[in-house]
């Protein structure tokens, strides 16, 4: 009598655990730098002294031509509770000597994620601007800010004008003086994550309601990040960044 045919065997499976993403580039010391692609991205850790502890690392974590740059920067913060500890940025690479009345347009689109609300902190769009096509990049005659969030309890530069309506959207307008600078900032009433507009929409309504001198300045810097007061461990992450000046 032939022996019965045993059953087969289950298959063996393979549990492969996910890996950790690699960035391209990791920055970490204070002015660490990355630029590709017309991108730049730097972990600007500009007022770190105003904390009693804390340290922030940037991570660039890819480019591609339909989403720009992406990235993610940890941080944690204590101590200095109304200094600015860090604005780490990805700003779009611009010509000198290019007068803002001159450009057509400014699109950009920009999404991006916090891993915790609990922390002092803004995630703003920074642009300024110059009569001299060569002033250093740290200021300028002008500055306009885009506020996507407003997290925890920190406020832009100046006072208050009201609420305006720029690119589709209700903004609370600041007004104020970083020193000599001119500041403008348009806030969101909540947060954006995803963000898509022409920037120079805001200057356009900038000359005619603030008598902004478009044809005597020039693009400086055109950035977009994270200013980082109190709190983490956080972590903020940008998926896609582009932006073009024509």
């Amino acid at each position: 009598m032939p022996a019965a045919a045993l059953p087969p065997s289950a298959p063996i499976k393979t549990v492969l655990e996910p890996r950790q993403q690699q960035p391209l580039k990791t920055l970490c010391e204070q002015y660490a730098y990355w630029s590709s692609n017309g991108y730049e991205v730097l972990n600007n850790l500009w007022g770190k002294d105003a904390a009693t502890s804390g340290s922030q690392c940037t991570y660039v974590d890819g480019y591609s031509s339909q989403n720009g740059v992406q990235l993610r920067s940890t941080w944690t913060w204590n101590g200095g509770p109304n200094n600015v500890k860090s604005y780490i940025y990805a700003g779009r690479q611009v010509t000198k000597g290019l007068k803002i009345a001159s450009i057509k347009s400014m699109p950009t689109a920009l999404n991006w994620d916090y891993s915790t609300e609990n922390v002092r902190a803004n995630v703003a769009y920074d642009v300024f601007t110059a009569t001299d096509p060569n002033h250093a990049n740290s200021g300028g005659d002008y500055e306009l800010m885009i506020w996507l969030a407003r997290l925890g309890n920190v406020y832009p530069i100046g006072q208050s004008t009201g609420q305006v309506t720029v690119a589709g959207r209700t903004w609370d307008l600041w007004v104020g003086y970083n020193g000599a600078m001119r500041v403008y900032s348009f806030v969101a009433a909540s947060p954006v994550r995803q963000f898509s507009a022409d920037v120079k929409d805001f200057f356009n309504y900038l000359v005619t309601a603030q008598n902004y001198p478009a044809a005597q300045q020039n693009l400086i810097v055109f950035q977009v990040g994270t200013e980082a007061f109190t709190g983490g461990p956080a972590t903020f992450s940008v998926s896609k960044f582009t932006a073009s000046v024509n």
